[in-house]
């Protein structure tokens, strides 16, 4: 007897295959969206980090900081769609942190850079704060997160970057700062604007508008503005619950 082991490569070309020989592809096609559409959005988020990476190595900061922004808000759709199309699992679960890792890790650590060797030191420590944070830090409370979600300090850090002109002792400041919040032992709601009330659905409808808004100020007043009240007014203001 032969046995063939179905690796999630496999898998995939054998779910491709179903879908093109199938007597109705379009059924197929669209429940194959369906079940893809969070894990497309965790891919998006991945490819700006990355984006913002090459952005930060070439000296494009605005065009970093922007990028991760981006990413900011597609991490907050790609839970919400999972759910909504009942659509996790462990793969778009391990999407999500590596799409959160590239983006909120690498590429945020990255707006600290600079030739000095205390600047690179900081970018490890961020590094490594978001590492632990995604890897070791879990509450055993449901709607509940232990240390702060990496992707509002990366708003933070974006936003307060484009406003203060990259000024390097400010961003110092905040990311020590972030880093605290980041590996601290406090509790933080789960925060889905997309299945909460109807105030949190504007404000990240708000914040869809503000991408496209890029050279105004008050649109990185705007992300700054919603990151920090998470941290400040977490159980009062962005609880999960309805």
């Amino acid at each position: 007897m032969t046995m063939i082991l179905l690796t999630p490569s496999t898998g995939m070309f054998y779910c491709t295959k179903k879908l093109l020989l199938s007597d109705c592809p379009g059924l197929h096609l669209k429940e194959f969206a369906r079940k893809n559409a969070a894990n497309a959005l965790s891919v998006a988020n991945m490819v700006m980090g990355m984006a913002s990476i090459l952005s930060s190595l070439n000296g494009y900061h605005h065009a970093a900081c922007w990028l991760v922004l981006i990413g900011y808000m597609l991490d907050l759709a790609d839970g919400a769609v999972a759910r909504r199309f009942d659509a996790c699992s462990a793969l778009g679960a391990k999407l999500d942190d590596f799409a959160d890792f590239t983006t909120f890790g690498i590429a945020t650590s990255l707006l600290l850079r600079t030739p000095a060797l205390v600047d690179n030191v900081l970018c490890m420590c961020y590094v490594l704060s978001v590492f632990s944070r995604l890897c070791f830090f879990t509450s055993g409370i449901p709607f509940m997160y232990r240390g702060l979600p990496c992707t509002y300090p990366s708003a933070i850090l974006a936003s307060a970057s484009l406003l203060a002109g990259g000024n390097l002792v400010l961003l110092r400041v905040i990311a020590v700062l972030m880093i605290l919040f980041m590996i601290s032992q406090s509790f933080y709601p789960h925060d889905r604007v997309l299945e909460s009330q109807a105030w949190k659905k504007a404000v990240f409808a708000g914040g869809v508008v503000m991408v496209f808004c890029s050279a105004f100020p008050p649109a990185c007043v705007y992300y700054l503005l919603w990151s920090v009240s998470y941290i400040l007014f977490p159980t009062s203001l962005w609880s999960c619950k309805v």
